[in-house]
Order: structure tokens, then sequence, then C-alpha cells
């Protein structure tokens, strides 16, 4: 039995919700698994925007049917080559051999790198400023380059005001019969997820994100369709300016994340003795994560929201212990920027995991690190209590 919701009396949506995936590009845990959204739009000509992964390719097939109701598929548009939206278009050209692939230059040539045996009968090359007519809706292609992948592309439908925004303004998350922001706790249950995709998988990319808010600024937007979560027709604003804060790697809120790593417990008590010391000097907002148990996609949207980060690390074969390096490693490859950075090392005969974060840190822009890093060997001192002190008074300066 098809499962079709209608976005508007011409446009469907026609995806599917995986519950069983465990990580998101096998690397991103995802508890509420993750919707896959596709749209198709009937008028004189009918266009599919976008395909799904092949893991529910059979619901996501009856669904497009269901919605054409014995059609024909004139147009595929793909806007986006990740395997996750185009798994199926094999299966569409051999289900609708006389549909017309619709996608730029280098969407063609991905084609033929991930399905080396599909040949569409018919293609329409498409570039910024492009228009496509299928009756009354106008279809107005704008190029997004890596957002995140660097043939990605969005799509004006003019009629009614909807931006098909590719991966753009996604979020994980199945969706539970509900479809739109309005009818969801978006703050309450999806905000946390919608962070963590943005950080984790578009993250490095803020200022080809700045370029598309800016194209997306002049278009007169009624509605979001991305391709993953919620379609938003209620409060685009909140989305917009959670982007726009993100991509300008702009703290959310004013506050302490912690972040450490410890083998038996020293580190882990030092780094509570600090969190009780920010608390004593007047901060309330205090986060702390265990990185050895916390996958770290959950630190890296932690380390975009906060302001202030203390990572507290011991010494490991004369290098920094694998969790916390792997933290640092992540925020620099995504590009975290603009934070004041406090750094805590531990080792028992000689500490080295200050000088090796602080290498790691010092390769970001615009860090502030504050001085000087706390050492401690074995486990933290009494009389280190006013270092302590002091090192806090700093962080919250």
């Amino acid at each position: 039995m098809h499962c079709t919701r209608k976005v508007t009396d011409g446009i469907h949506w026609v995806g599917a919700n995986d519950r069983r995936i465990a990580k998101f590009e096998n690397m991103f845990p995802v508890p509420r698994g993750v919707s896959y959204n596709s749209y198709v739009i009937l008028d004189e000509k009918t266009a599919l925007m976008d395909t799904a992964d092949s893991s529910v390719a059979e619901r996501f097939m009856e669904n497009v049917t269901a919605v054409l109701d014995g059609r024909t598929l004139d147009y595929l548009v793909v806007q986006h080559m990740e395997p996750d939206h185009c798994a199926n278009i094999a299966a569409i050209i051999e289900k609708y051999p006389e549909v017309t692939v619709v996608g730029n230059a280098k969407t063609m040539q991905m084609i033929g790198q991930f399905y080396a045996g599909t040949k569409a009968e018919h293609t329409f090359l498409v570039k910024e400023g492009d228009k496509l007519s299928l009756g009354e809706h106008e279809l107005n292609f704008v190029t997004a380059p890596m957002v995140h992948w660097p043939e990605v592309m969005v799509t004006y439908e003019s009629k009614e005001k909807i931006l098909f925004s590719a991966d753009a303004f996604g979020t994980f998350g199945a969706l539970n019969g509900t479809l739109f922001d309005d009818e969801i706790f978006f703050d309450a249950v999806w905000m946390e997820d919608a962070r963590r995709y943005y950080t984790n998988i578009v993250g490095k990319y803020g200022p080809q994100v700045q370029a598309l808010l800016k194209k997306a600024a002049g278009l007169d937007i009624a509605m979001i369709c991305p391709l993953h979560g919620p379609v938003w027709r209620n409060d685009l604003e909140l989305l917009l300016e959670k982007y726009d804060q993100w991509s300008r790697y702009e703290a959310e809120e004013d506050g302490v994340l912690i972040v450490y790593g410890s083998m038996y417990g020293n580190t882990e008590n030092a780094a509570e003795v600090l969190a009780a010391e920010i608390a004593e000097q007047g901060m309330k907002n205090i986060k702390m994560y265990d990185a050895s148990v916390t996958d770290c996609s959950y630190l890296i949207a932690e380390a975009f929201r906060y302001n202030r980060i203390v990572v507290a690390a011991p010494t490991y074969n004369a290098g920094l212990f694998a969790p916390i390096e792997h933290f640092l490693n992540d925020m620099k490859a995504l590009n975290v920027q603009n934070k004041k950075i406090a750094l805590l090392e531990n080792g028992t005969w000689a500490p080295m995991a200050g000088k090796h974060m602080r290498a790691i840190v010092e390769s970001m822009k615009n860090m502030e690190i504050v001085e000087p890093v706390i050492s401690i060997k074995s486990a933290l001192q009494p009389v280190q209590m006013e270092e302590v002190r002091t090192f806090v008074g700093e962080l919250l300066k």
C-alpha cells in the first residue's frame, strides 16, 4: 500500500522513512531514523524531484506510481547525486523510458560514474538561471555547489513559491506520519537532530551556505521542501536564522562545553572539579561529555552551539588520547571557529597532551586559548585549586 502526502494540490510527497538504519552515511548514529524525501509535481507535464535510497526503493516506486495514477513521468530532476537520493534513477528510467533526466553537467557526469550501464534516452542539461515549464508550474534552477557536493542545485517553483532545497535545510529523524513543520514540536524534538545534521554534514561549507542564503533571499519563498526531514511552510524564519548562524560559525549560546577523555577516572575527576568551579563562578549553562562514550557527531554539534569549550585529556603513547584527538581533528575538519577554548592535560611521567591539543587548536580559525594550560601529573592536587580558580576566571571573562 502506497503512503504519500499532499504538499499542495499539485505537488505530492512520495518519499519514505527508514527506522532500521543505525548510522547515516555509515558514520552518524540516527536513533530516530531518517526520511528520504522526494516530490512529484502534477501539471500538463509531470516531474519527479529526486529519487530515494535503495533501502526504501520498493515503497518509493510504489508511491511514485500511485501519485502518477496511470500518467507517464515526463521529467526526473536530479538535484543531488548522493546515493541516498539517486539510487532509484535506473529504476525510474526503466519504468518510464521516455522520461527526460534534468541535471547540470556535473550531475550527468556522476550518473555515468555511479551507474555506468544506465543511459537515459532524453536529457536536459541546465545551468544557473535556466527554467523549465511544466504548464502552470515553472522550475527555476539555482546552483548550490558544495552544499554539500559540487553538483548540487536547488529548484525554485515560482507558481507556488516552493524551494526544493536538496540536502540544505534537512535534518535527521524519520517522519512519523507528520510532514510539515507546524505538525511537529521542532524546538523540543527536532532541533538537536537538525543541528547535528547541519554541523556534521554541511558544517565545513559555511561560505557556500552563505552564498545559497543570499540567493534564497532574492526569492519569494512560501515553502521549503528538503530531501530529509520536515517540509517548512510555517516558521521559515527560524530555519533560515539557524542556517545563517551556523554557517557564520556564530555560537548560539553563551555557555561552556566540557569534553574530556579519561582512562582511569583521574582526568574525569579534574574535569568535574573544573565544572564545579565554573558553576561556582556563576555560569549555569554547562554541558559535559565523555569523549570515549559519546559519538563525536554529538560533540561537534555542541561545539558549534557553545562559545566556550574545555577539553581535558590524558597523554597516551607520548601523544594525545585517541577519542579527544578524533574530536579536535573533526572540529578542525568541519571548520569550527570563533571559540574560547581551555585545555587541561594529564600525564603521570611526561605530560604531552597539552602540546598536541594546542597544535590542533592553533591550526583552527579565531580560537582564543586560555592561558596557561592546566597540567596535572596523575591526579589534580589540592594545591592546584587556586590555579583552577584563575583558569576558570579567565575562561569566563
